[in-house]
């Protein structure tokens, strides 16, 4: 598995495919081992995609010590570097959106366009939910909340209507979780991730981004939520706003979202990378 050196950390990335360049950043609790990645998506034969365990999570190292989003944003550039990209057009989801952001602002010259994705600003515009405040419940209890935090179709009464869907909902959950969590040192990377999560404000450096941009959103996202991720949107000179059917996961949900994302890019693929 391929690893690069930083000069604080060890990062696990993995690059296919061919074509036009793509810097994928996932959302918390992020794993390459996970049963369904980017690489399994509609994207995988569309473009040369890079993606990476970031800082906490999966094979990537996890100190434990504050991080920051400063520091996610370099480790994204450090990850180009060693496979020598020095520009790429760049999806950014959930978690992934706010490091994307990061990347955007501080490392204009990296980025050729930007996708984000079920994501938020931070400060006047409005956070995602805040996940940091559900540590102190049980592994269940969490688990539901997540349920209808991440869609408001499956809220606290459709749960209790459905048990049945529930339960397989929670299942399947507890299946597809990332394999670091059990492992030595992923809760404390994980913890360490959202703190860092938690502390994400871009809004007024927003105005900066100047390379071709759409925002995506879910209709059901009570994590992202729709006034949210205008908010964003509407900080991004001549940014595009696409909203699709589902929730937080409405790129696994609406077959039509990674088309789209697809296709944004696709219009954009001549700049260099």
């Amino acid at each position: 598995m391929p690893f690069i050196k930083t000069t604080d950390i060890n990062i696990h990335y993995q690059q296919r495919g061919t074509g036009c360049p793509v810097v994928f950043l996932g959302g918390v609790g992020g794993d390459l081992r996970s049963p369904s990645t980017v690489f399994d998506s509609y994207l995988a034969d569309k473009f040369e995609i890079l993606a990476f365990d970031q800082r906490g999570t999966g094979l990537t190292d996890k100190p434990d010590e504050p991080y920051t989003m400063a520091q996610y944003a370099q480790d994204a550039t450090a990850v180009m570097d060693a496979v020598n990209r020095e520009g790429a057009h760049v999806i950014g989801v959930s978690f992934g959106g706010m490091v994307a952001q990061e990347l955007a602002i501080r490392y204009p010259q990296r980025v050729r366009s930007l996708v984000l994705c079920c994501t938020a600003a931070g400060g006047a515009g409005g956070s995602s939910y805040p996940i940091h405040e559900l540590s102190g419940l049980s592994p269940a209890e969490r688990s539901r909340k997540m349920l209808a935090i991440g869609d408001d179709r499956f809220n606290e009464t459709w749960q209790a209507e459905n048990p049945e869907e529930t339960e397989g909902m929670l299942k399947e959950s507890a299946a597809n979780a990332s394999p670091f969590l059990s492992e030595h040192g992923g809760i404390t990377g994980i913890t360490r991730q959202i703190e860092a999560r938690s502390h994400h404000n871009t809004f007024d450096r927003l105005p900066s981004i100047q390379v071709p941009t759409l925002v995506c959103g879910g209709e059901f996202d009570r994590q992202a939520r729709p006034d949210v991720v205008r908010n964003l949107h509407g900080r991004i000179t001549d940014a595009e706003l696409r909203f699709f059917k589902g929730g937080h996961n409405f790129l696994s949900q609406d077959p039509e979202a990674y088309k789209a994302i697809a296709g944004f890019i696709q219009q954009h693929c001549s700049a260099p990378g």
